[in-house]
């Protein structure tokens, strides 16, 4: 009986759709049918979302473990041989344990959804187009395949009697506002255990280059044009209506996988060094907003094709070289060469104080700020000097704790004070104790430099001097960092705090800056406790926290060897047209170490995923910088003449998204002409061939025996 008035009621129904007079019911039964789809649709959403959701923050993140503290030795041993997984709630994260002089360094990462190369039939009449498809798996299985790619990277780690820890794939973006909370050691190892336990059940991924893929390539289509540097120009939909670049460094959401185009006038050979440092080629470094900045500075001239930089007018106003000597004067310690080696100069300008630091034996890097729209930056590498682009905001710099000798400030317009002087403090993190602080400028505020000398009170830097250079007329002061701690006890007001004795000073990957002061190292087991040996002795010096030292030595023997065998003569690379060198994969700076009497500088990358050798490569008076090659590196198109890739790509194993995305980041660094060498297994090497030949590198050698072998490839200025 129900049945039959339910069929007559849905008959009713119907009819009075059909009278004229149904509209409204028409239009109500569309409405009820459209929530109804609304309401399914946010069912499945959520339940999808609690699966795989893109962290916007890093606030919940635990702080790494200090190098600085002493754990119970059976807590190092068991985080030292265990690996972090990536939790599934409201996002992943990564803990990266870095093993240097006997400690577990930890730099924190981010991680997105995977995307998968697959191989396509489709091609195209030059050359195939690599097919990226995003694929939905499930998160377990994600997790499972991440966790044995991290296990054995750790295993081979401790073959080689260095324990590190993998972390998960790096790309896309990611908001940092506030401080981390600390993690306990006891909760690291409880986890550490568990995912070994899950690690040893789960199969590796197949290999790095998907061997069926097939590429074709496109210019990126982008605002900045052929400057495009993608974690740090702003270049998204919501971004081209805001900001050109971002406050902080933020990376695409999927990997970059388009070529950056040649400037507009095309691009030639740049000028060899030392050549370089007068004058460069005009087109290469070409910017609407650098032909304005040319003509209201007169230490920048343009002249026919070249730029052309007079050595007796610079921003100092006089002498660039009079000014180093009035510095030295005021500080006599200051023993340009010998006792200070590596410098760190807030903001490129005109670069003059680099380029006279360079006659002096010393090695200075340039921060580019990455609001110099005028791409000032860009400018000093085509000069051939050490420079990255980076923001100061509220992230730590890509360098460990205590290793620059000296920080200079020249008119660099950083408001030292603000924030609760949290970016005074980043640099008293990296600076080395008894280290010095150089800061001058030519009009300064009194309300700043009142709140300045009351931050440096407050963080015990002695003031050695504050003098007006006549030449220039800038107004000079010099700070020194304290050597020890017992200063910090005598402050009648700890503020700012000593950080917390779990604290990683050395963590500086997606890390915030904190507003705390560091306990100065002081066993002999801890790096910066003592000052390096005057150059050039340092380069040859092993310190008593470097645990390792037998492989210290025997990496600056093998590529001492390697370089003078092969590297010079070997490759047909003339040398003569190599000035900015980069080792994607720097372990204890033996590569760099091998060219010290070249004409180069070496950018000595360690991998964030690698054991932590940075503070040993700075010490040695090389310079470096950490860096995760899942993503792209912080600075211009077309730096670097070299990149040396040593077991760069078997090393990250399957940790990125799109490895083919690394060999594109190779090729927006690499100079037309340049070079890159590329030392690995056998079975990397043979498709990574291909995918240089499809961007039509000439292959200029390739060598194998067993299953090792070296591949070396010259840029051409071929664009699709």
């Amino acid at each position: 009986m129900m049945e039959i008035k339910r069929k007559m009621g849905i008959a009713h129904f119907a009819r009075r759709i059909k009278h004229p007079r149904g509209l409204w019911v028409k239009m109500a039964f569309i409405v009820v049918l459209g929530l109804c789809f609304v309401f399914f649709w946010s069912f499945l959403s959520s339940y999808a979302s609690s699966f795989n959701v893109q962290r916007e923050s890093f606030d919940d993140i635990a702080e790494p473990v200090s190098s600085r503290t002493k754990p119970a030795r059976n807590e190092v041993t068991e985080s030292s041989k265990s690996h972090e997984r990536s939790k599934v709630e409201s996002g992943s994260k990564s803990k990266e344990g870095r093993h240097v002089g006997g400690s577990v360094h930890k730099h924190e990462t981010k991680k997105k959804k995977e995307h998968v190369v697959v191989s396509h039939p489709h091609k195209k009449k030059d050359l195939p187009k690599p097919v990226v498809v995003v694929e939905e798996e499930a998160v377990v299985k994600e997790v499972q395949e991440q966790v044995e790619a991290e296990t054995e990277e750790s295993e081979s780690n401790k073959e080689d009697g260095e324990d590190g820890t993998e972390s998960d794939g790096n790309e896309g973006e990611s908001d940092q506002n506030g401080d981390e909370s600390s993690a306990s050691v006891d909760e690291e190892v409880e986890e550490k255990k568990e995912e070994v336990e899950i690690s040893k059940k789960r199969k590796r991924k197949g290999p790095v280059f998907d061997p069926k893929a097939e590429y074709s390539w496109r210019l990126c289509n982008t605002r900045s044009k052929h400057n495009y540097m993608p974690c740090i120009d702003n270049d998204g939909l919501i971004g081209r209506l805001q900001s050109y670049r971002h406050r902080e460094r933020s990376c695409p959401k999927k990997p970059v996988m388009c070529l950056v185009p040649l400037p507009h006038d095309g691009y030639d050979p740049p000028v060899p060094w030392p050549e370089s440092k007068s004058k460069i080629l005009y087109k290469n470094v070409a910017h609407p907003k650098l032909a304005a900045y040319i003509k209201k500075h007169n230490w920048v001239n343009e002249s026919g094709e070249y730029l052309t930089f007079p050595q007796n007018k610079t921003a100092f106003s006089g002498n660039v070289l009079q000014y180093l000597e009035f510095i030295q004067e005021m500080v006599p310690d200051i023993e340009w060469g010998k006792n200070v080696r590596i410098v760190l100069d807030i903001g490129c300008s005109e670069s003059s104080f680099v380029a006279a630091l360079l006659d002096k034996d010393v090695l200075t890097v340039s921060l580019g700020l990455k609001d110099d729209l005028v791409d000032l930056a860009q400018v000093a590498l085509e000069r051939g000097f050490p420079t990255f682009v980076s923001a100061l905001a509220s992230r730590r710099l890509p360098f460990p704790s205590g290793v620059f000798d000296i920080i200079h400030c020249s008119a660099c317009r950083v408001h030292w004070h603000s924030h609760g002087g949290r970016l005074l403090l980043e640099m008293n993190r990296i600076l080395r104790p008894n280290g010095y602080f150089i800061l001058s400028s030519n009009n300064e505020k009194i309300e700043d430099d009142e709140a300045m000398t009351a931050l440096t009170a407050s963080i015990c830097w002695n003031i050695l001097a504050h003098k007006t250079e006549e030449a220039s007329e800038m107004g000079v002061r010099i700070y020194q960092k304290p050597e020890s701690n017992d200063i910090y006890e005598l402050r009648r007001r700890k503020n700012p705090p000593l950080c917390k004795e779990n604290e990683n000073p050395d963590a500086a990957w997606y890390v915030p800056m904190k507003t705390c002061l560091y306990e100065i190292p002081s066993a002999i087991e801890q790096h910066g406790a003592e000052w390096p040996e005057e150059w050039p002795k340092r380069l040859e010096t092993y310190p008593e926290w470097l645990t390792s030292k037998e492989k210290a030595v025997g990496d600056t023997d093998h590529w001492k060897a390697m370089v003078n065998k092969s590297y010079l003569t070997g490759l047909g690379i003339d040398w003569l047209h190599i000035r900015n060198v980069m080792d994607m994969t720097a372990i204890y700076g033996g590569f760099a170490a091998s060219l010290v009497n070249q004409s180069v500088w070496v950018m000595n990358v360690v991998p964030v995923h690698s054991p932590d050798t940075l503070p040993f490569i700075y010490e040695r008076g090389l310079i470096g910088i950490y860096h995760d090659w899942c993503e792209p590196f912080g600075t211009y198109p077309r730096s670097y003449d070299l990149l040396h890739a040593d077991h760069l790509f078997s090393r990250l194993k399957n940790r990125c998204k799109q490895p083919a995305s690394i060999v594109v980041e190779m090729d927006r660094l690499t100079r037309p002409g340049g070079w890159v060498v590329v030392r690995d297994k056998v079975e990397i090497l043979e498709p990574l061939e291909e995918i240089l030949r499809s961007l039509h590198w000439e292959i200029r050698m390739t060598y194998a025996q067993d299953k090792e072998g070296m591949l070396c490839a010259q840029k051409t200025l071929w664009r699709p």
